[in-house]
Protein backbone atom coordinates (compact mmCIF):
# COMPACT_ATOMS: atom_id res chain seq x y z
CA UNK A 1 0.00 0.00 0.00
CA UNK A 2 1.20 3.46 -0.96
CA UNK A 3 2.38 5.94 1.90
CA UNK A 4 1.59 9.93 1.39
CA UNK A 5 4.39 11.49 0.06
CA UNK A 6 5.93 14.93 1.04
CA UNK A 7 3.59 16.48 -2.03
CA UNK A 8 0.53 14.38 -0.84
CA UNK A 9 1.08 16.28 2.72
CA UNK A 10 1.65 19.64 0.94
CA UNK A 11 -1.60 19.41 -0.79
CA UNK A 12 -3.48 18.43 2.37
CA UNK A 13 -1.63 21.45 4.22
CA UNK A 14 -2.32 24.07 1.62
CA UNK A 15 -6.44 22.95 1.60
CA UNK A 16 -6.12 23.08 5.14
CA UNK A 17 -4.76 26.83 5.75
CA UNK A 18 -7.27 27.91 2.83
CA UNK A 19 -10.00 26.48 5.32
CA UNK A 20 -8.37 28.59 8.42
CA UNK A 21 -8.59 31.61 6.09
CA UNK A 22 -12.43 31.36 5.25
CA UNK A 23 -12.94 30.75 9.12
CA UNK A 24 -10.76 33.75 10.45
CA UNK A 25 -12.59 35.87 7.48
CA UNK A 26 -16.16 35.00 9.09
CA UNK A 27 -15.19 35.10 12.72
CA UNK A 28 -15.52 38.85 13.27
CA UNK A 29 -19.26 40.05 14.81
CA UNK A 30 -20.64 36.59 15.83
CA UNK A 31 -21.87 38.37 19.10
CA UNK A 32 -25.65 37.54 18.61
CA UNK A 33 -27.72 34.47 17.77
CA UNK A 34 -28.95 35.07 14.93
CA UNK A 35 -25.53 35.92 13.19
CA UNK A 36 -23.74 33.05 15.68
CA UNK A 37 -26.58 30.22 14.67
CA UNK A 38 -27.84 31.99 11.22
CA UNK A 39 -25.02 33.38 10.01
CA UNK A 40 -27.22 36.62 10.22
CA UNK A 41 -29.73 35.21 8.04
CA UNK A 42 -27.79 36.50 5.10
CA UNK A 43 -26.55 33.89 2.99
CA UNK A 44 -27.06 33.17 -0.69
CA UNK A 45 -28.52 29.87 -2.39
CA UNK A 46 -24.90 28.76 -3.48
CA UNK A 47 -23.70 28.64 -0.20
CA UNK A 48 -26.95 26.90 0.74
CA UNK A 49 -27.03 24.38 -1.33
CA UNK A 50 -23.74 23.46 -0.96
CA UNK A 51 -23.62 23.49 2.66
CA UNK A 52 -26.79 21.13 2.50
CA UNK A 53 -24.43 18.71 0.28
CA UNK A 54 -21.54 18.33 2.31
CA UNK A 55 -23.03 18.05 5.40
CA UNK A 56 -25.20 15.39 4.25
CA UNK A 57 -22.14 13.76 2.46
CA UNK A 58 -19.54 12.98 5.16
CA UNK A 59 -17.01 10.63 5.51
CA UNK A 60 -19.65 8.12 6.57
CA UNK A 61 -21.68 8.46 3.26
CA UNK A 62 -17.98 8.58 1.21
CA UNK A 63 -16.32 5.05 3.42
CA UNK A 64 -20.33 3.48 4.22
CA UNK A 65 -21.37 4.26 0.68
CA UNK A 66 -18.21 2.62 -0.75
CA UNK A 67 -18.21 -0.11 1.78
CA UNK A 68 -22.14 -0.74 0.59
CA UNK A 69 -21.38 -0.65 -3.13
CA UNK A 70 -18.59 -3.54 -2.94
CA UNK A 71 -20.97 -5.27 -0.74
CA UNK A 72 -24.45 -4.65 -1.89
CA UNK A 73 -24.14 -3.45 -4.94
CA UNK A 74 -27.04 -0.47 -5.33
CA UNK A 75 -28.99 -1.67 -2.64
CA UNK A 76 -28.21 1.44 -0.69
CA UNK A 77 -28.86 4.30 -3.87
CA UNK A 78 -32.76 4.73 -3.01
CA UNK A 79 -31.32 6.22 0.30
CA UNK A 80 -28.85 8.58 -2.23
CA UNK A 81 -31.21 9.33 -5.01
CA UNK A 82 -33.26 11.56 -2.22
CA UNK A 83 -32.96 14.87 -4.41
CA UNK A 84 -36.78 14.50 -4.88
CA UNK A 85 -37.25 14.68 -1.33
CA UNK A 86 -35.10 17.58 -1.26
CA UNK A 87 -37.51 19.34 -4.00
CA UNK A 88 -39.60 18.33 -1.49
CA UNK A 89 -38.66 20.68 1.41
CA UNK A 90 -38.19 23.26 -1.13
CA UNK A 91 -41.58 23.60 -2.36
CA UNK A 92 -43.46 22.48 0.85
CA UNK A 93 -41.22 22.51 3.85
CA UNK A 94 -39.28 25.50 3.41
CA UNK A 95 -42.24 28.59 3.33
CA UNK A 96 -43.62 27.59 6.67
CA UNK A 97 -40.21 26.85 8.36
CA UNK A 98 -38.92 30.52 6.91
CA UNK A 99 -41.98 32.44 7.03
CA UNK A 100 -42.63 31.22 10.80
CA UNK A 101 -38.92 33.02 11.59
CA UNK A 102 -37.91 30.01 13.97
CA UNK A 103 -34.55 28.71 14.59
CA UNK A 104 -34.73 25.52 15.47
CA UNK A 105 -37.21 22.73 14.06
CA UNK A 106 -38.74 22.18 17.66
CA UNK A 107 -39.07 25.54 17.70
CA UNK A 108 -41.69 25.02 14.47
CA UNK A 109 -43.50 22.16 16.49
CA UNK A 110 -43.95 24.88 19.57
CA UNK A 111 -45.64 27.13 17.23
CA UNK A 112 -48.02 24.75 15.92
CA UNK A 113 -48.64 22.79 18.79
CA UNK A 114 -47.09 23.81 22.08
CA UNK A 115 -44.17 23.17 24.67
CA UNK A 116 -44.07 19.88 25.16
CA UNK A 117 -43.48 18.26 21.93
CA UNK A 118 -40.82 20.90 21.38
CA UNK A 119 -39.12 19.64 24.37
CA UNK A 120 -39.83 15.76 23.33
CA UNK A 121 -38.34 16.53 19.34
CA UNK A 122 -35.33 18.56 21.13
CA UNK A 123 -34.14 16.03 23.93
CA UNK A 124 -34.46 13.08 21.17
CA UNK A 125 -32.53 14.70 18.83
CA UNK A 126 -29.75 15.60 20.92
CA UNK A 127 -29.13 12.18 21.93
CA UNK A 128 -29.54 11.43 18.56
CA UNK A 129 -26.70 13.22 17.20
CA UNK A 130 -24.52 12.25 19.76
CA UNK A 131 -25.23 8.44 19.72
CA UNK A 132 -25.44 7.81 15.47
CA UNK A 133 -24.07 11.05 13.80
CA UNK A 134 -21.42 12.30 15.95
CA UNK A 135 -19.92 8.94 16.35
CA UNK A 136 -20.66 7.20 13.23
CA UNK A 137 -19.09 10.01 11.19
CA UNK A 138 -15.94 10.16 13.77
CA UNK A 139 -15.85 6.30 13.30
CA UNK A 140 -15.69 6.65 9.62
CA UNK A 141 -13.15 9.00 9.93
CA UNK A 142 -10.97 6.96 11.91
CA UNK A 143 -10.85 4.46 9.35
CA UNK A 144 -9.19 6.62 7.00
CA UNK A 145 -7.07 7.29 9.17
CA UNK A 146 -5.74 3.62 10.06
CA UNK A 147 -5.61 2.64 6.43
CA UNK A 148 -4.31 5.52 4.61
CA UNK A 149 -1.82 6.22 7.43
CA UNK A 150 -1.07 2.58 8.96
CA UNK A 151 2.26 3.30 9.67
CA UNK A 152 2.52 7.26 10.33
CA UNK A 153 2.14 6.88 13.95
CA UNK A 154 3.19 3.39 14.86
CA UNK A 155 0.56 0.99 14.21
CA UNK A 156 -2.85 1.25 12.28
CA UNK A 157 -4.92 1.33 15.81
CA UNK A 158 -2.79 4.98 17.03
CA UNK A 159 -3.53 6.17 13.95
CA UNK A 160 -7.10 5.64 14.20
CA UNK A 161 -7.05 7.20 17.79
CA UNK A 162 -5.14 10.05 16.54
CA UNK A 163 -7.27 10.77 13.34
CA UNK A 164 -10.40 10.56 15.19
CA UNK A 165 -8.99 13.06 18.39
CA UNK A 166 -7.19 15.39 16.27
CA UNK A 167 -9.91 15.63 13.32
CA UNK A 168 -12.99 16.42 15.95
CA UNK A 169 -11.15 18.52 18.40
CA UNK A 170 -9.84 20.88 15.41
CA UNK A 171 -13.18 20.57 13.95
CA UNK A 172 -15.09 21.48 17.24
CA UNK A 173 -12.70 24.36 17.79
CA UNK A 174 -13.72 25.95 14.60
CA UNK A 175 -17.11 25.42 14.51
CA UNK A 176 -17.52 26.82 18.33
CA UNK A 177 -15.39 30.59 17.25
CA UNK A 178 -16.84 31.03 13.59
CA UNK A 179 -21.07 29.46 14.34
CA UNK A 180 -23.24 28.70 11.52
CA UNK A 181 -21.34 31.34 8.74
CA UNK A 182 -18.16 29.57 9.02
CA UNK A 183 -19.75 26.33 8.55
CA UNK A 184 -21.45 27.41 5.78
CA UNK A 185 -18.53 28.66 4.02
CA UNK A 186 -16.09 25.80 4.45
CA UNK A 187 -19.08 23.68 3.44
CA UNK A 188 -18.88 24.94 0.09
CA UNK A 189 -15.64 24.93 -0.30
CA UNK A 190 -15.15 20.86 0.76
CA UNK A 191 -18.06 20.72 -1.25
CA UNK A 192 -16.12 21.37 -4.43
CA UNK A 193 -13.22 18.89 -2.95
CA UNK A 194 -15.67 15.96 -1.98
CA UNK A 195 -17.25 15.90 -5.84
CA UNK A 196 -13.50 16.24 -7.88
CA UNK A 197 -12.10 13.69 -5.39
CA UNK A 198 -14.76 11.54 -5.72
CA UNK A 199 -15.20 11.65 -9.64
CA UNK A 200 -11.12 10.62 -9.62
CA UNK A 201 -11.47 8.13 -8.13
CA UNK A 202 -14.11 7.28 -9.67
CA UNK A 203 -12.61 7.96 -13.31
CA UNK A 204 -9.45 6.32 -12.55
CA UNK A 205 -11.13 3.31 -10.97
CA UNK A 206 -12.61 2.63 -14.12
CA UNK A 207 -10.06 2.97 -16.35
CA UNK A 208 -8.02 0.78 -14.39
CA UNK A 209 -11.34 -2.06 -14.86
CA UNK A 210 -11.06 -1.88 -18.21
CA UNK A 211 -14.37 0.75 -18.65
CA UNK A 212 -17.71 0.80 -17.60
CA UNK A 213 -18.58 -2.49 -19.62
CA UNK A 214 -16.51 -4.52 -17.85
CA UNK A 215 -18.19 -3.15 -14.48
CA UNK A 216 -21.46 -4.24 -16.08
CA UNK A 217 -20.20 -7.58 -16.62
CA UNK A 218 -18.71 -8.00 -13.25
CA UNK A 219 -21.84 -7.20 -11.59
CA UNK A 220 -24.11 -9.43 -13.91
CA UNK A 221 -22.36 -11.91 -12.72
CA UNK A 222 -24.15 -12.27 -9.64
CA UNK A 223 -27.40 -9.85 -10.17
CA UNK A 224 -28.94 -11.03 -6.63
CA UNK A 225 -26.42 -9.55 -5.03
CA UNK A 226 -25.59 -5.79 -7.28
CA UNK A 227 -28.99 -4.84 -8.65
CA UNK A 228 -30.63 -2.12 -7.68
CA UNK A 229 -34.20 -3.64 -6.74
CA UNK A 230 -34.13 -7.05 -4.73
CA UNK A 231 -37.22 -9.73 -4.83
CA UNK A 232 -39.39 -9.74 -1.97
CA UNK A 233 -37.61 -13.04 -0.64
CA UNK A 234 -34.29 -10.88 -0.03
CA UNK A 235 -34.10 -10.90 3.85
CA UNK A 236 -31.85 -7.19 4.01
CA UNK A 237 -33.45 -5.21 1.14
CA UNK A 238 -36.33 -6.14 -0.67
CA UNK A 239 -37.76 -3.61 -2.77
CA UNK A 240 -41.68 -3.11 -1.23
CA UNK A 241 -39.70 -2.48 2.16
CA UNK A 242 -37.54 0.10 0.31
CA UNK A 243 -40.33 1.70 -1.14
CA UNK A 244 -41.78 1.79 2.37
CA UNK A 245 -38.78 3.03 4.31
CA UNK A 246 -36.95 5.05 1.69
CA UNK A 247 -39.25 8.26 2.12
CA UNK A 248 -40.20 8.55 5.52
CA UNK A 249 -36.06 8.20 6.56
CA UNK A 250 -36.04 10.91 3.51
CA UNK A 251 -38.68 13.51 4.71
CA UNK A 252 -37.43 12.77 8.32
CA UNK A 253 -33.78 14.08 7.58
CA UNK A 254 -34.04 16.28 4.14
CA UNK A 255 -37.54 18.01 5.41
CA UNK A 256 -37.56 18.00 9.55
CA UNK A 257 -33.84 17.49 10.45
CA UNK A 258 -32.30 20.47 12.01
CA UNK A 259 -28.79 19.32 11.00
CA UNK A 260 -30.05 20.08 7.14
CA UNK A 261 -33.05 22.32 7.66
CA UNK A 262 -30.81 24.76 9.33
CA UNK A 263 -28.79 25.89 6.07
CA UNK A 264 -32.18 27.21 4.41
CA UNK A 265 -33.25 29.13 7.81
CA UNK A 266 -30.06 31.04 7.43
CA UNK A 267 -31.27 32.82 3.58
CA UNK A 268 -31.80 36.44 3.20
CA UNK A 269 -35.09 35.81 1.85
CA UNK A 270 -37.56 33.07 0.87
CA UNK A 271 -36.55 32.88 -2.58
CA UNK A 272 -33.14 32.04 -2.03
CA UNK A 273 -34.30 30.09 1.06
CA UNK A 274 -36.14 27.52 -1.94
CA UNK A 275 -33.31 27.90 -4.35
CA UNK A 276 -30.33 27.13 -1.97
CA UNK A 277 -32.50 23.98 -1.04
CA UNK A 278 -33.09 23.33 -5.12
CA UNK A 279 -29.38 23.86 -5.69
CA UNK A 280 -28.95 21.14 -2.82
CA UNK A 281 -31.33 18.82 -4.79
CA UNK A 282 -28.75 19.16 -7.84
CA UNK A 283 -26.10 18.37 -6.17
CA UNK A 284 -27.42 15.33 -4.22
CA UNK A 285 -28.28 13.40 -7.84
CA UNK A 286 -24.78 12.90 -8.07
CA UNK A 287 -23.91 10.53 -4.95
CA UNK A 288 -24.95 6.97 -6.46
CA UNK A 289 -22.26 7.66 -9.51
CA UNK A 290 -19.28 9.12 -6.68
CA UNK A 291 -19.67 7.64 -3.91
CA UNK A 292 -21.58 4.41 -4.27
CA UNK A 293 -20.32 3.22 -7.64
CA UNK A 294 -16.60 3.32 -6.76
CA UNK A 295 -17.08 0.91 -4.10
CA UNK A 296 -18.59 -1.38 -6.79
CA UNK A 297 -15.17 -0.15 -9.14
CA UNK A 298 -13.12 -1.54 -6.20
CA UNK A 299 -15.18 -4.75 -5.64
CA UNK A 300 -14.57 -5.42 -9.71
CA UNK A 301 -11.16 -4.52 -9.27
CA UNK A 302 -10.44 -6.85 -6.58
CA UNK A 303 -12.27 -10.00 -7.98
CA UNK A 304 -9.00 -9.20 -11.19
CA UNK A 305 -6.21 -9.28 -8.08
CA UNK A 306 -6.00 -5.28 -9.52
CA UNK A 307 -6.15 -3.96 -5.87
CA UNK A 308 -6.16 -5.63 -1.97
CA UNK A 309 -9.29 -5.19 -0.38
CA UNK A 310 -8.83 -6.60 3.12
CA UNK A 311 -11.05 -9.87 3.02
CA UNK A 312 -12.73 -10.96 6.86
CA UNK A 313 -12.20 -14.88 8.02
CA UNK A 314 -15.30 -15.37 6.22
CA UNK A 315 -13.83 -14.76 2.97
CA UNK A 316 -16.11 -11.57 2.71
CA UNK A 317 -14.31 -7.85 1.59
CA UNK A 318 -14.14 -5.47 4.55
CA UNK A 319 -16.25 -2.85 2.94
CA UNK A 320 -15.50 0.00 5.46
CA UNK A 321 -11.91 -0.63 3.44
CA UNK A 322 -12.85 -0.31 -0.01
CA UNK A 323 -12.31 3.54 -0.62
CA UNK A 324 -9.32 4.65 1.56
CA UNK A 325 -7.69 1.44 0.24
CA UNK A 326 -8.53 2.97 -3.55
CA UNK A 327 -7.12 5.86 -2.61
CA UNK A 328 -3.83 4.25 -1.26
CA UNK A 329 -3.52 2.35 -4.13
CA UNK A 330 -4.87 3.73 -7.31
CA UNK A 331 -4.21 7.47 -7.18
CA UNK A 332 -1.16 9.76 -8.18
CA UNK A 333 1.00 11.53 -6.08
CA UNK A 334 -0.57 14.67 -5.29
CA UNK A 335 -3.82 14.27 -6.43
CA UNK A 336 -4.08 11.16 -3.52
CA UNK A 337 -3.21 14.32 -1.07
CA UNK A 338 -6.25 16.44 -2.00
CA UNK A 339 -8.74 12.99 -2.07
CA UNK A 340 -7.45 12.63 1.53
CA UNK A 341 -7.85 16.35 2.05
CA UNK A 342 -11.60 15.92 0.56
CA UNK A 343 -12.22 12.90 2.61
CA UNK A 344 -10.77 14.63 5.96
CA UNK A 345 -13.21 17.27 4.95
CA UNK A 346 -16.10 15.17 4.78
CA UNK A 347 -15.69 14.05 8.19
CA UNK A 348 -15.16 18.10 8.98
CA UNK A 349 -18.05 19.18 7.00
CA UNK A 350 -20.26 16.18 8.83
CA UNK A 351 -19.32 17.30 12.25
CA UNK A 352 -19.30 20.87 12.35
CA UNK A 353 -22.63 20.99 10.79
CA UNK A 354 -23.82 18.62 13.88
CA UNK A 355 -21.69 20.48 16.31
CA UNK A 356 -23.91 23.94 15.37
CA UNK A 357 -26.94 22.30 15.36
CA UNK A 358 -27.01 20.73 18.36
CA UNK A 359 -25.70 23.92 19.80
CA UNK A 360 -28.50 25.50 18.33
CA UNK A 361 -30.95 23.42 19.64
CA UNK A 362 -29.36 23.07 23.36
CA UNK A 363 -29.47 26.78 23.56
CA UNK A 364 -32.43 28.00 21.88
CA UNK A 365 -34.98 24.78 22.67
CA UNK A 366 -33.51 23.81 26.39
CA UNK A 367 -31.42 26.58 27.84
CA UNK A 368 -33.51 29.59 26.52
CA UNK A 369 -36.09 28.42 28.19
CA UNK A 370 -34.61 27.86 31.46
CA UNK A 371 -32.83 31.33 31.71
CA UNK A 372 -35.14 33.46 29.03
CA UNK A 373 -33.67 36.79 30.84
CA UNK A 374 -29.75 36.33 29.80
CA UNK A 375 -28.44 38.32 27.19
CA UNK A 376 -27.33 37.14 23.49
CA UNK A 377 -23.73 37.30 24.25
CA UNK A 378 -24.74 35.11 27.09
CA UNK A 379 -26.51 32.42 24.82
CA UNK A 380 -24.01 32.48 21.89
CA UNK A 381 -21.39 31.66 24.53
CA UNK A 382 -23.48 28.88 25.83
CA UNK A 383 -23.53 27.52 22.34
CA UNK A 384 -20.12 27.31 22.04
CA UNK A 385 -19.91 25.35 25.68
CA UNK A 386 -22.83 23.34 24.29
CA UNK A 387 -20.87 22.33 20.94
CA UNK A 388 -17.51 21.36 23.23
CA UNK A 389 -19.85 18.86 25.17
CA UNK A 390 -20.68 17.28 22.31
CA UNK A 391 -17.27 17.06 21.31
CA UNK A 392 -16.38 15.35 24.33
CA UNK A 393 -19.38 13.13 24.08
CA UNK A 394 -18.63 12.09 20.74
CA UNK A 395 -15.26 11.22 21.65
CA UNK A 396 -16.46 9.20 24.65
CA UNK A 397 -18.93 7.06 22.27
CA UNK A 398 -15.82 6.57 19.61
CA UNK A 399 -14.98 2.78 21.40
CA UNK A 400 -18.35 1.81 21.27
CA UNK A 401 -18.57 2.58 17.37
CA UNK A 402 -16.73 -1.26 16.45
CA UNK A 403 -19.69 -3.04 18.36
CA UNK A 404 -22.37 -1.29 16.23
CA UNK A 405 -20.95 -1.03 13.28
CA UNK A 406 -20.70 -4.54 12.16
CA UNK A 407 -22.35 -5.32 8.48
CA UNK A 408 -21.78 -1.89 7.18
CA UNK A 409 -21.75 2.02 8.51
CA UNK A 410 -23.91 3.18 6.29
CA UNK A 411 -26.59 -0.04 6.97
CA UNK A 412 -26.39 0.52 10.43
CA UNK A 413 -27.04 4.27 9.98
CA UNK A 414 -30.05 3.76 7.77
CA UNK A 415 -31.29 0.95 10.34
CA UNK A 416 -31.15 3.42 13.06
CA UNK A 417 -32.81 6.66 11.62
CA UNK A 418 -35.50 4.24 10.69
CA UNK A 419 -36.54 3.75 14.03
CA UNK A 420 -36.24 7.70 14.75
CA UNK A 421 -37.73 9.06 11.49
CA UNK A 422 -41.33 7.71 11.72
CA UNK A 423 -42.97 9.40 14.44
CA UNK A 424 -41.44 12.98 13.41
CA UNK A 425 -42.34 12.21 9.82
CA UNK A 426 -45.74 11.60 11.03
CA UNK A 427 -46.14 14.46 13.13
CA UNK A 428 -44.79 17.14 10.86
CA UNK A 429 -46.58 15.99 7.50
CA UNK A 430 -50.08 15.84 9.39
CA UNK A 431 -49.22 19.15 11.24
CA UNK A 432 -48.56 20.79 7.97
CA UNK A 433 -51.37 19.24 5.97
CA UNK A 434 -54.25 18.79 8.61
CA UNK A 435 -55.37 21.99 10.91
CA UNK A 436 -57.39 19.42 13.00
CA UNK A 437 -54.08 18.26 14.47
CA UNK A 438 -53.61 19.47 18.29
CA UNK A 439 -50.94 19.15 20.59
CA UNK A 440 -52.29 16.32 22.54
CA UNK A 441 -51.94 14.28 19.15
CA UNK A 442 -48.46 15.14 18.47
CA UNK A 443 -47.46 14.47 22.16
CA UNK A 444 -48.99 10.91 22.04
CA UNK A 445 -47.62 10.26 18.30
CA UNK A 446 -43.92 11.72 18.94
CA UNK A 447 -43.73 9.63 22.73
CA UNK A 448 -45.17 6.47 21.80
CA UNK A 449 -43.53 6.42 18.58
CA UNK A 450 -40.29 6.60 20.21
CA UNK A 451 -40.40 4.18 23.12
CA UNK A 452 -41.11 1.83 20.30
CA UNK A 453 -38.58 2.82 18.07
CA UNK A 454 -36.44 2.45 20.79
CA UNK A 455 -37.26 -0.59 21.94
CA UNK A 456 -36.88 -2.32 18.82
CA UNK A 457 -33.37 -1.29 18.24
CA UNK A 458 -32.79 -2.33 21.58
CA UNK A 459 -34.44 -6.00 21.21
CA UNK A 460 -32.51 -6.03 17.93
CA UNK A 461 -29.06 -5.58 19.79
CA UNK A 462 -29.48 -8.40 22.20
CA UNK A 463 -32.13 -11.13 20.86
CA UNK A 464 -32.56 -12.75 16.97
CA UNK A 465 -30.53 -15.48 15.19
CA UNK A 466 -27.50 -16.14 16.02
CA UNK A 467 -27.95 -13.86 19.37
CA UNK A 468 -29.97 -14.96 22.34
CA UNK A 469 -33.06 -17.08 20.22
CA UNK A 470 -35.30 -17.29 23.58
CA UNK A 471 -38.15 -15.80 24.29
CA UNK A 472 -38.95 -17.14 20.49
CA UNK A 473 -41.34 -13.74 20.33
CA UNK A 474 -38.28 -11.49 21.03
CA UNK A 475 -35.85 -13.18 18.93
CA UNK A 476 -38.62 -12.95 16.03
CA UNK A 477 -38.94 -9.18 16.80
CA UNK A 478 -34.99 -8.36 16.66
CA UNK A 479 -35.09 -10.31 13.04
CA UNK A 480 -38.00 -8.18 11.90
CA UNK A 481 -36.64 -6.31 9.00
CA UNK A 482 -35.51 -2.78 9.74
CA UNK A 483 -37.50 -1.44 6.00
CA UNK A 484 -40.81 -3.07 7.25
CA UNK A 485 -40.97 -1.85 10.55
CA UNK A 486 -40.32 1.63 9.45
CA UNK A 487 -43.63 1.18 7.75
CA UNK A 488 -45.36 -0.45 10.85
CA UNK A 489 -44.41 1.98 13.30
CA UNK A 490 -45.28 5.18 10.74
CA UNK A 491 -48.78 3.55 10.75
CA UNK A 492 -49.11 3.16 14.38
CA UNK A 493 -47.66 7.07 14.98
CA UNK A 494 -50.29 8.23 11.89
CA UNK A 495 -53.24 6.42 13.72
CA UNK A 496 -51.91 7.62 17.25
CA UNK A 497 -51.71 11.14 15.96
CA UNK A 498 -54.75 11.15 14.49
CA UNK A 499 -56.63 9.44 16.96
CA UNK A 500 -55.22 11.19 20.09
CA UNK A 501 -56.28 14.63 18.34
CA UNK A 502 -59.79 13.80 18.08
CA UNK A 503 -59.88 13.19 21.80
CA UNK A 504 -59.25 16.57 22.50
CA UNK A 505 -60.33 20.16 20.80
CA UNK A 506 -59.11 21.42 17.69
CA UNK A 507 -56.18 24.47 17.88
CA UNK A 508 -57.51 27.95 17.49
CA UNK A 509 -57.07 28.73 13.97
CA UNK A 510 -55.71 32.26 14.95
CA UNK A 511 -52.70 30.03 16.46
CA UNK A 512 -51.62 28.44 13.46
CA UNK A 513 -52.26 30.90 11.08
CA UNK A 514 -49.57 30.67 7.96
CA UNK A 515 -48.42 27.12 9.67
CA UNK A 516 -50.93 24.92 7.97
CA UNK A 517 -51.44 24.50 3.73
CA UNK A 518 -54.82 26.21 4.52
CA UNK A 519 -53.87 29.09 5.94
CA UNK A 520 -50.50 30.16 4.90
CA UNK A 521 -50.16 33.33 2.41
CA UNK A 522 -50.45 31.75 -0.95
CA UNK A 523 -49.84 35.23 -2.66
CA UNK A 524 -46.33 35.36 -0.72
CA UNK A 525 -45.30 32.04 -1.81
CA UNK A 526 -46.23 32.38 -5.56
CA UNK A 527 -44.34 35.58 -5.63
CA UNK A 528 -41.44 33.98 -4.09
CA UNK A 529 -40.41 31.66 -7.24
CA UNK A 530 -39.49 32.22 -10.52
CA UNK A 531 -39.10 30.29 -13.77
CA UNK A 532 -35.91 29.70 -12.34
CA UNK A 533 -37.09 27.51 -9.85
CA UNK A 534 -39.42 25.46 -12.04
CA UNK A 535 -37.31 24.53 -14.67
CA UNK A 536 -34.13 23.79 -12.07
CA UNK A 537 -37.15 21.33 -10.21
CA UNK A 538 -37.51 19.84 -13.53
CA UNK A 539 -33.95 19.32 -14.52
CA UNK A 540 -33.69 17.73 -11.01
CA UNK A 541 -36.90 15.67 -10.92
CA UNK A 542 -35.67 14.56 -14.85
CA UNK A 543 -32.35 13.41 -13.78
CA UNK A 544 -33.43 10.68 -10.61
CA UNK A 545 -35.76 9.32 -12.95
CA UNK A 546 -33.20 8.82 -15.67
CA UNK A 547 -30.88 7.22 -13.32
CA UNK A 548 -33.59 5.20 -11.83
CA UNK A 549 -34.58 3.92 -15.70
CA UNK A 550 -30.91 3.48 -16.05
CA UNK A 551 -30.00 1.75 -13.14
CA UNK A 552 -33.14 -0.52 -13.17
CA UNK A 553 -31.86 -2.55 -16.38
CA UNK A 554 -28.41 -1.86 -15.93
CA UNK A 555 -27.42 -5.34 -16.22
Amino acid sequence: MTSLTTLDWTVVAVYFLLLLGIVIAVVRKQTDTTQYFLAGRNVGFFAIGASIFASNIGSEHIVGLAGQGASTGLAMAHYELHAWVVVLLAWVFVPFYYNSGVFTMPEFLEKRFGPRPRWILSLVSLAAYVLTKVSVTVYAGAIVFSTLLPDTFGTPENAFWIGAIATVVLTGLYTVAGGLKAVLYTDSAQAVVLLFGSLAITWIGLDRLGGWGELQTFASTSVADYALWRPLSDPDFPWLGILIASPIVGIWYWCTDQYIVQRTLAAKDLRTARRGALFGALLKVWPVMFFLVPGLIGAALQSKGLLPIPVSAEGTLVGDQVFPTMVANLLPEGLRGLVVAGLMAALMSSLSSLFNSTATLFTVDVYEKLRPEATERHYVNVGRAATFVVVLLGLAWIPVMPMISQGGLYQYLQSVQGYLAPPITAVFLLGVFNDRINNRGAVWGLSLGFILGMAKLLVQAFFGEGKIENPAFLAAIGDFNFLYYSGVLFLISVLVIIFMSRTAPAPDREKIRGLTISSIDRAAVRASWTRTDVILTAVVLGLVAGLYLYFSFWI
